[in-house]
């Protein structure tokens, strides 16, 4: 039987060939999703598996991703703070503000004189009625620097600093982004951990995968035997149990960007409120379309992966008796 098919396909011409390539291909795709219906309670749980334990590595990568948006939108609003020397006379002062206007790496530059300051202390502190009995005001006259896009990260905004505080009439500088450091640090830290826990999923799935089609190889062990006395190839056996490990795959991870989504409109209030206190309104960033079909490609390159591994080393122990 075997060789009146090769002499069959001998015949053919090679386009005819190629078409009944895909056919086959096509056939076996749809068979192996037939059997994944005919025992729904154990593909529906491996499903669940897979789609949960995708769904934590990407869910930790959409969390990094949001915090990188946040981050990006906070550094933007940078600012430097420039005390002046008291002893400095005005046109002293307003000397320093044309000179810092010119320079590239400003943005914006804003004078806030002493009574300014001591007024705006007194609004926002609640001290005002102690600050009445002071003799004199003790705070000093303050420039305000925004740096560029290019200096409004933590590294440039501390070279800008250095810069302007050579300035004569500068005493000294403030730039208030010990906590924007912690913070990319905390996102650095967290794209690590997502490597680390993806990488530990990944075989996770690939494992569970691999044993779910072992069991469906020794189930089908009988039909198998009869497979191989009849002359069928291993590529021919082995290749419905592939499809219905890349077939866990598509639907693990379509389950996993379900979740996804479910948990980003979860957390998305909550969000918006947090970052209402510290003045955006930025709201959480579900996947991509681009993202979900990575997602998607990736889960079922673990099913083929863990398929491919389990039918190697189970498919060859089968032999007809």
């Amino acid at each position: 039987m075997a060789k009146q098919k090769q002499l069959t396909r001998s015949k053919l011409p090679i386009s005819g060939r190629i078409v009944m390539f895909f056919v086959r291909h096509i056939q076996q795709a749809m068979a192996s999703m037939g059997e994944l219906w005919r025992n729904p309670i154990s593909s529906m749980m491996t499903m669940a598996v897979l789609g949960v334990s995708l769904s934590l590595p990407a869910a930790l990568q959409v969390l990094v991703k949001n915090a990188e948006t946040i981050t990006q939108s906070w550094n933007s609003a940078a600012e430097i703070s420039l005390f002046v020397d008291e002893r400095r006379s005005s046109q002293s002062i307003e000397s320093l503000v044309m000179r810092l206007r010119t320079y590239p790496e400003v943005a914006q530059v804003h004078y806030i004189d002493r009574d300014q300051a001591l007024d705006e202390f007194q609004r926002l502190s609640g001290f005002g009625e102690a600050l009445s009995y002071l003799d004199s005001n003790p705070l000093p006259a303050v420039v305000t620097v925004t740096p560029t896009g290019k200096y409004s990260s933590p590294a440039g905004a501390r070279e800008l600093l250095t810069k302007l505080q050579l300035e004569p009439e500068v005493s000294f500088g403030r730039l208030d982004i010990e906590w924007l450091e912690r913070l990319q640090a905390v996102v650095r830290l967290l794209e690590r951990t997502v490597l680390a826990i993806a990488v530990l999923l990944v075989l996770a799935v690939v494992l569970v995968i691999g044993n779910t089609i072992r069991l469906a190889i020794m189930n089908r062990r009988s039909e198998i035997e009869v497979m191989k006395l009849v002359g069928a190839t291993e590529a021919f056996i082995q290749r419905p149990f592939l499809y219905t490990g890349i077939w866990f795959g598509v639907i693990g991870g379509f389950l996993a960007w379900v979740i996804i989504n479910l948990l980003v409109w979860y957390l998305d209030s909550a969000l918006v409120d947090l970052l209402g206190l510290y003045g955006s309104s930025l709201q959480m960033q579900s996947l991509t379309i681009a993202e979900l079909g990575q997602l998607i490609l990736l889960a079922s390159f673990l099913g083929w992966l863990g398929s491919y591994l389990s039918v190697r080393q189970h498919l060859r122990r089968i032999e007809p008796s």
